[in-house]
């Protein structure tokens, strides 16, 4: 009915199968003039809607210029207007014209189709308005359109062509030149349209984001890479050359939208928890506290990811064209048919297999994308959270922990999203195959879904178990970092009292522990690729055997098998990724990222215990000054702390009016400029900024800083000495120009001269903070008499408020507590040593900064050979026997899988053997059986290769951390000095990692993929050795785009590891100054400086997704060739080969752009893994200090006598610096009591130094009881020396690992040093004693009892020889005294060397040394110095001691 319709529509026959039944096949005309007109025209007449909005929209009409690009669509669009006019006119000059034929009229088409391309031209024409307007490049839909005509038009074009060549002449010469014209014009048209059209105005932001700028091909095939990629080859690419991203990949865009959609869910889990509360009102609170937003958030995260996965288009193509598999071998069997359907065929591959290879790329490049989303999201929140948290969460999670969420735990979520939409295209790829499988095979193909049921309870506890495995590894991993963290940061210690070796057993034994549960990860990751590998084989025997045996009837054919066997390598993927799948669901890092951001928020509300402080009544007036005094931990820091509302009051509250500025205990010091760390956020006022400087004493630093106020300050300010570092927090505070100022103790870290300086312009009563309120908490009793008020606080309880008079009349506690030290504030009251401020044994000139950032890798874009090197080196880790072994065993099973598949196209050539004759059963038995015995094989060669290569890998992860770790102990104290130590615990962490887990999963599928590669081209070949001709062109051009890619990946992956240190060090520098960071409420600042780290980062990990998909596109293009070069020779040599061995051909073909895809991948990605052994290995050839032992070992009790000799001792930091000592000489006897005084810079941390060999003598020699310490080993005389530091650093572990790392002492002998240091009363009060457990850092302990406790561990080694330094800074006078007595008793007999602080702790020495500059300038003792009235007496003089006080002394 319709295609009589249709004729009478056209004038001429629709549809003739006839004209299909010859060697040269055409359509029918009325085809041509219906269908192939219809199809482009009505797609885009569904489309132009949208355009067309924008026309009715735009009310502000894009009056700008009119590009030339613009004008050309127009251009030629008009042109296709005339030429559809041009047609109706002939139509209708030949029916109605004077010379027309009336009995003959043309048919409605030759009316109605150039009517209808008129109305279309001019839909186009409105169209490209549309898009102007828009401000659109291009259009998608309008390049689709220009696609689909030409291709239509293709078929008219031909059949005008040999219809003219058949006549020899031309019939209709009008209508033959107008479709030509159109159709050139048409032509040009669809080039037009994929050329982008750029507005002028945007041509600056198109620079920075060329994607923007991308037209709608050039997105599809990622085109606008290119210029990266190019750039990526010829140079190394920095962070300069990224370019910028899309809006809505940026972290502020990202977080907003994902604040917005956890927020309510959290409210509601919190409502929800509030009504389950009021039911349950007599159940204990605490333990429901847990819950309420557990729920709330993980369906937080659901939502997160779901509201992500509606941006994410999947067009992921399931099957690939099995059908066409089936053509070409019945096309090959049938030798009857006409060779142009093989081409067709062959054609019709490699369309096909081209359009998949699109959508999968854009379905992957959104995928990815997403996870990256995903990661952006997390990272923001727990950085957001961070800076909200309470003091109580942040005590549960250590900084390491808190980083670890940043990096490991939001990386597996970005991880699982990459695969989300497999939870639902897999089962429907199961389905899908099975639906063929059942056409093909019918009821058997049951059998082989019976094994793969089977299979998956065992896959289904494989991967609980792993999963167990992980939270175990993880774990230790934790742990692990957490030991390094503070090994890096108290390397100094751990290398004056030698205990490197007690730390190194620690971190051994927990990486042993962690490689164990590694190598059980890996034995059950072999097992279930054991049953991956078997599945396919198992299930295609099964179903096999039962289809041939059920009936004599069912033979195998060729179609049959092949297409089988494609369905279940179809299969084969699904069902092995669904278990990793649902294992992958982090369940783990889902857990923990919950607790962290459902924890407590700093809330004023909340009812907390905390028995620091029991009752505190306290109301300051404004602008004054109060000072707050008490012994250590009577509770001065805590005071501060409920100040600033950073602990929980029992009851009661604090109400402060104005803003808050707040000088912590301990500085915190952000690694930026000086200046930045000064101005923290404020604008740069230059007259307040310089008043500042003078006033807090940094003009002279500045003057020796290489920089002035421009110099770089390290992580936690590791090139200022104590009293910079403090003296910056306090110009911080006081630039800051706030109303009440808390001040915990900032002058303790100065020289007395450096804190009367400060106070007096400054904090005092004239200083520059008079009319501010202070709170000013205080050791030194000479600032007591100018303040306002005095609290004195004891045990948590204020037991005295009132001024100086008052109180010392009172004859309170703060009365006894002046006149034990009447004296010393005698002395004290004019302060003393003129030791401005101090460097850590470093001088101002040798402080050389390194910004943070990772690229201590040098990292050229191709060098192959260190690569080679490398990879030998990491091969040599594991064992030449080991990897010959696993490289001979992958080999066999890809020989094995050959060998199946080549004996199945045997199998199937018996159907034509036995062609309608009965099948011999014991053909039958022997066919089945020997595929069977080649299946299981395979599983077994993968499962004991995989075991070898695990067994191997670890071994290399084990050697290659052990010699890392080794040699960063040994490396000399310089190489911490200049280098962050974030880049070091990069290399514990991402690198070891990557050795770990990425280089063995990346070198198994590299080589399991090259195999495949070499089978399938090896079958190929076999079976139409044509194809080894293209095997070279086509090899050619997959390894210049592979050698591209790699250059640029490399660069990027590099630069993604080195933008994402700066993320976690200023994580980690957040969270470590998070109280300051409240108290100045710069949140918000903190927060956008943070979103832009990670968009740093974004920038290079987006070109590195797109660079991904910019390659597999190539790829697969190549892969595609394959396809079809072995589709057309197998259409070419049809008359010469088997048709089983065409269909083998083609579905090894079929197979093989995936895996080339894979191999380009894994291989890139093993070259990037593999730098993680570069990077670990650059740190194992660092050079290292001197030997610990050697085989000079001094005597058994050296030193006897403690004597010192310095003979012209020179020292410099490093060979590029000038001097620090300029030959000292000097003679230091037994048991004398040496002071060592000097200004900033003189060298006496430098001498002390010298004595430990931290930095070596550049000539001269010390000699210690005359024997010359360059010539031991530097174990043997750090272990015979000791000291007390001026940091006192603890680790986490128990008290008693803190005093005796290597348990070498009793607990009598402990418990003796503790009662000598003041210690044993608090640590006998302990629960747990010896065994209490000290936080990172030693957190859980005031400075005060850390200072003490390092002095119980100078107490325990008794040396000879013990030297200070300025041991006495950060406590108050009390522990002072009791220091200096233990001190003067416990090591009368022994030679102590102290670098003064305060002046008058030193005037009882025996004599006292005078540095200046590097030289000895007096050496005598004090009484003699200050009658010579030189340098000492002038210091002296400065501090107000006298001869007269100082005999009085």
């Amino acid at each position: 009915m319709c295609a009589a319709a249709l004729e009478e529509y056209c004038g001429s026959i629709f549809w003739n199968v006839s004209y299909l039944k010859r060697p040269d096949p055409d359509l029918p005309l009325c085809v041509e003039q219906t269908v192939l007109v219809w199809i482009p025209l009505c797609f885009l007449w569904l489309c132009a809607p949208w355009h067309l909005l924008a026309l009715c929209q735009s009310a502000n009409v894009n009056t700008k210029q009119l590009s030339k690009l613009y004008i050309c669509k127009q251009l030629v669009a008009s042109l296709l207007f005339l030429t559809a006019i041009a047609h109706l006119g002939v139509t209708l000059g030949e029916d109605f014209g004077p010379n027309s034929d009336q009995s003959s009229k043309n048919a409605a088409a030759y009316y109605a189709n150039p009517v209808l391309f008129a109305v279309t031209w001019i839909l186009v024409l409105l169209c490209h308005e549309g898009l102007r307007r828009e401000g659109a490049i291009d259009s998608a839909s309008i390049f689709l359109f220009w696609l689909l005509l030409v291709v239509c038009d293709i078929f008219p074009f031909q059949t005008l062509l040999r219809e003219a060549l058949r006549l020899g002449e031309v019939r209709d010469v009008p209508r033959f030149s107008l479709f030509y014209i159109s159709f050139g014009l048409k032509l040009i048209s669809l080039v037009l349209s994929t050329v982008a059209d750029i507005p002028p105005e945007a041509k600056d932001l198109i620079k920075k984001n060329p994607e923007a700028g991308a037209a709608f091909l050039s997105r599809i095939t990622f085109n606008w890479l290119n210029s990266m990629v190019l750039k990526g080859y010829k140079q190394p690419l920095v962070q300069e050359d990224m370019w910028d991203l899309n809006e809505s990949d940026s972290t502020a865009f990202i977080n907003e939208r994902f604040q917005h959609f956890m927020k309510p869910e959290l409210d509601a889990a919190r409502v929800r928890f509030q009504n389950k509360m009021k039911r349950k009102l007599f159940q204990n609170i605490h333990s429901a506290q847990e819950d309420p937003q557990q729920n709330g958030l993980s369906s937080g995260l659901g939502k997160r990811v779901k509201v992500f996965v509606q941006d994410c288009p999947v067009f992921g193509s399931i099957l690939l064209p099995i059908n066409s598999d089936q053509l070409m071998i019945s096309f090959t069997q049938d030798k009857s048919r006409y060779a142009w359907e093989g081409y067709l065929y062959a054609v019709l591959l490699m369309v096909v297999a081209l359009l998949q290879s699109l959508t999968l790329q854009q379905y992957f490049q959104r995928c990815h994308v997403l996870g990256m989303k995903v990661r952006t999201a997390l990272m923001a929140a727990v950085y957001k959270k961070a800076l909200v948290v309470s003091n109580d969460t942040r005590k549960e999670s250590t900084v390491g922990e808190m980083v670890n969420l940043m990096s490991a735990d939001a990386q597996r979520f970005n991880d699982v999203t990459n695969f989300i939409h497999l939870l639902w295209s897999c089962p429907l790829q199961i389905i899908i195959s099975i639906v063929f499988l059942w056409l093909e095979l019918g009821p058997s193909v049951l059998a082989g879904l019976g094994v793969m049921v089977l299979i998956i309870p065992t896959n289904a506890v494989l991967a609980t178990k792993a999963r167990k495995l992980q939270i175990e590894n993880m774990n230790f991993k934790d742990k692990r970092m957490k030991i390094m963290n503070e090994i890096l940061n108290g390397i100094k210690i751990l290398k004056l009292y030698a205990w490197e070796p007690s730390f190194q057993k620690q971190v051994e034994d927990i990486r042993g522990e962690e490689l164990k549960v590694m190598k059980k990860s890996a034995y059950l990751h072999s097992f279930s690729i054991l049953t991956s590998c078997c599945i396919p084989a198992l299930v295609s025997l099964a179903t096999f055997a039962i289809f041939v045996s059920v009936s004599n009837d069912n033979v195998l054919t060729a179609e049959r098998a092949f297409t089988s066997i494609s369905l279940f390598n179809i299969l084969r993927a699904p069902l092995a990724m669904l278990p990793m799948l649902i294992a992958s669901i982090t369940a783990v890092s889902k857990k923990r990222l919950e607790k962290f951001l459902a924890g407590e928020d700093i809330d004023s509300d909340i009812v907390r215990q905390d028995p620091s402080f029991s009752i505190v009544n306290l109301d300051i007036e404004p602008g004054r000054l109060v000072a707050v005094v008490g012994a250590v931990g009577s509770g001065k820091s805590s005071l501060m702390s409920a100040l600033l509302g950073e602990m929980h009051s029992t009851k009661g509250f604090i109400n402060i009016g104005g803003s808050l500025a707040f000088v912590p205990q301990q500085a915190w010091i952000q690694n930026a400029t000086l200046k930045d760390n000064i101005l923290f956020g404020s604008p740069h006022e230059e007259e307040n900024f310089k008043k500042v400087i003078e006033a807090c004493a940094l003009a002279p630093d500045l003057e020796l800083l290489p920089g002035g106020d421009l110099t770089e300050i390290g992580e936690k300010g590791i090139n200022l000495s104590g009293g910079q570092k403090q003296r910056v927090s306090l110009a911080r505070a006081v630039y800051s120009q706030a109303d009440i100022y808390l001040l915990d103790d900032p002058l303790s870290a100065v020289d007395s001269h450096v804190g009367k300086h400060l106070f007096e312009n400054v904090i005092g009563p004239n200083g520059l903070l008079k009319d501010k309120t202070r709170i000013l908490v205080t050791h030194g009793i000479s600032f007591l008499p100018y303040v306002d008020e005095i609290v004195v606080l004891e045990n948590g309880v204020i037991s005295e408020v009132g001024s100086y008079e008052n109180l010392r009349a009172s004859g309170g506690t703060f009365s006894k507590f002046l006149d034990t030290y009447a004296t010393e504030q005698r002395n004290q009251r004019n302060s003393e040593t003129g030791d401005y401020n101090l460097f850590l044994g470093q001088d101002a000139e040798d402080i050389e900064l390194f910004p943070g950032g990772d690229n201590a890798q040098p990292d050229g874009a191709s060098e192959d050979t260190v690569k080679l090197a490398v990879f030998l080196q990491y091969l040599r880790a594991m064992g030449w026997g080991y990897s010959a072994m696993v490289f001979l065993i992958y080999f066999i099973q890809t020989a094995a899988f050959t060998g199946q598949n080549l004996w199945l196209s045997d199998w199937t050539s018996d159907s034509v053997e036995y062609y309608n004759m009965t099948y011999p059963s014991w053909k039958r038995d022997t066919r089945v059986g020997v595929f069977g015995a080649l299946g299981v094989a395979q599983g077994l060669f993968v499962f004991f290769g995989t075991l070898l290569l695990a067994n191997a890998s670890i071994d290399a992860s084990r050697i290659l951390h052990s010699r890392l770790l080794n040699n960063i102990l040994r490396v000399p104290m310089v190489f911490f000095d200049t280098t962050p130590i974030g880049r070091v615990i990069n290399r514990f962490a991402k690198d070891i990692f990557t050795i770990d887990e990425a280089i063995p999963a990346s070198l198994r599928s590299c080589l399991l993929c090259l195999m495949s590669v070499l089978g399938t081209v090896f079958v190929i070949c076999m079976a139409t050795p044509f194809f080894a001709i293209v095997i070279i062109p086509l090899a050619l051009i997959y390894f210049f785009v592979q050698r591209f890619y790699i250059a640029a990946s490399r660069q990027l992956r590099r630069l993604d590891s080195v933008s994402r240190s700066p993320i976690y060090s200023h994580f980690g520098e957040t969270v470590s100054g998070l109280s300051v960071i409240r108290a100045y409420k710069h949140q918000e600042r903190f927060l956008k400086h943070n979103e832009v780290t990670i968009d740093e980062n974004l920038k290079s990990i987006y070109l590195r997704i797109v660079s991904d998909r910019w390659l597999a596109i190539r790829l697969e293009f190549v892969g595609n060739l394959v396809v079809f070069f072995a589709a057309l020779f197998a259409v070419i040599s049809r008359d010469s080969i088997d048709s089983n061995v065409v269909g083998l051909s083609v579905s090894y073909a079929l197979n093989v752009t995936q895996t080339l895809n894979w191999l380009v991948m894994t291989t890139s990605a093993l070259e990037t893994n593999i730098v993680a052994v570069e990077r670990v290995n650059e740190y194992t050839q660092l050079k290292n200090e001197a030997d610990w032992v050697t085989d000079t070992r001094p005597p058994q009790m050296w030193p006897e006598a403690g004597r010192v000799h310095f003979e012209n001792y020179k020292v410099r930091y490093r060979p590029e610096l000038d001097l620090v000592l300029h030959g000292i000489t000097c003679d230091i006897n037994s048991t004398e009591k040496i002071g060592i005084v000097g200004r900033t810079g003189a060298g006496k941390s430098s001498l002390t130094n010298c004595l430990f060999r931290i930095i070596e003598a550049a000539e001269g020699r010390i000699l210690i009881d005359d024997v010359d310490i360059a010539t031991i080993g530097l174990h043997d005389l750090r272990h015979r020396l000791t000291i007390i530091p001026q940091d006192p650093v603890l680790f986490s572990g128990s008290l008693r690992m803190n005093l005796d790392p290597f348990d070498k002492f009793s607990d009598e002998e402990i418990w003796r040093v503790l009662e000598l240091s003041h210690l044993k009363s608090y640590v006998s009060g302990l629960q747990e004693g010896l065994q209490h457990k000290v936080a990172e850092g030693g957190e859980n302990l005031s400075v005060g009892q850390r200072q003490l406790l390092c002095l119980a561990r100078a107490l325990l080694r008794k040396s000879r020889i013990l030297i200070l330094d300025e041991a006495t800074a950060a406590v108050d006078l009390e522990t002072d005294n009791l220091i200096q007595n233990t001190i003067r008793k416990e090591f009368s007999d022994c030679t102590v060397l102290t670098i003064a602080h305060r002046l008058h702790s030193i005037m009882d020495s025996s004599r006292v040394m005078v540095l200046d500059a590097g030289k000895v300038v007096e050496f005598d003792s004090p009484s003699n110095l200050l009658e010579k009235e030189g340098h000492f007496y002038a210091m002296a003089r400065d501090a107000g001691i006298t001869l007269e006080s100082n005999t009085n002394l």
